[in-house]
């Protein structure tokens, strides 16, 4: 009988749900979770999309004024970074395997 007694007494106490949240008032709460699409500003001096009320990576520079010394041959090389050569050779590789592939009998034949 303790056992059933001391049960109800921490129902009472704990903090239950009342009703049953529907789907409907779950999405409806959860509709302002979605993420929101950064606003990007131009940097006026270099022309670089920065964040609003941020420092330029890029050239240094706040509201008209150089406020990190940013070194040249770092921002040269962020600029001038060249993309990277495609792998032709494993292409190719792929391709003749595909074709080995669909020259070959299936194990029905």
């Amino acid at each position: 009988m303790r056992a059933v007694d001391s049960v109800a007494k921490v129902s009472q106490n704990m903090g239950l749900p009342g009703h049953r949240r529907t789907s409907s008032h779950k999405r409806r709460r959860a509709s302002h979770f979605a993420l929101k699409k950064i606003d990007l500003t131009t940097c006026p001096k270099c022309k670089k999309r920065v964040l609003p009320h941020n420092v330029c990576a890029f050239c240094g520079t706040y509201a008209g004024r150089q406020v990190l010394k940013v070194s040249a041959p770092a921002a040269v090389a962020k600029a001038t970074k060249k993309p990277a050569a495609a792998k032709p050779a494993a292409k190719t590789a792929k391709k003749a395997v595909k074709a080995e592939k669909a020259e070959r009998p299936s194990k029905g034949e």
